[in-house]
Parts: structure tokens; sequence; C-alpha cells
């Protein structure tokens, strides 16, 4: 992703980074150190499908129930999705990414 080797300046990715790790229920989830980036401060409009803020995804282990939660909190870009939907998490912070920084 040209947005990552564009951070990496000898320093950001040492301290920084992107990480991908399982979930228990079961799923994905993406974070993304914003720290030192031109994202760093920009909006985010937190994005629920298959969700709500107040209700967690229900589904069986086969990830037949697509779901999503994106969101900027602090300095990190957080996503959790279903085991189905990690092209989706990848997807929605690159178009964020690639949307949010003028060229």
């Amino acid at each position: 992703m040209q947005w990552y080797v564009s951070q990496c300046d000898e320093d950001w990715e040492h301290q920084y980074g992107v990480t991908i790790d399982t979930l228990d229920n079961p799923g994905w989830s993406l974070k993304v150190d914003l720290d030192g980036t031109p994202l760093e401060g920009l909006a985010f409009l937190p994005l629920y499908e298959g969700v709500s803020a107040e209700v967690q995804p229900g589904q069986g282990l086969d990830g037949d129930v697509p779901w999503l939660i994106c969101r900027v909190e602090g300095s990190k870009f957080k996503g959790w999705g279903g085991p189905r939907d990690l092209a989706r998490l990848i997807s929605t912070f690159r178009h964020w990414a690639e949307d949010a920084i003028p060229r």
C-alpha cells in the first residue's frame, strides 16, 4: 500500500506501524498508527455495518453474518470485522487515507 510506504522514513516504521490480528468471535482487527502522518488529527466518520455502537456482532463460526466497525481513537485507526471481512477493513482504511490527503 502506497500510504504505508510513504510513511517509512527510517524513523516512523521503528516506532509505529500497522497491526493485523485475529479476534476470538471470530474475525479480524486492523490497527494503524497515525502519529506523525498526514492523517493524524483528521476526522473519520465512524463506520458500523451489521452492528451498532451499542450492539456487538453475533454470528456463527462460519462468518455468515458480515460486520464491520471502523473508527479513529486518539491517534490510531482501529477496525474490526468478521472472518471474511479483512479485505473490507483494509479497503476502508485505504480509501480514507487516499481521499483525506490532497494530492
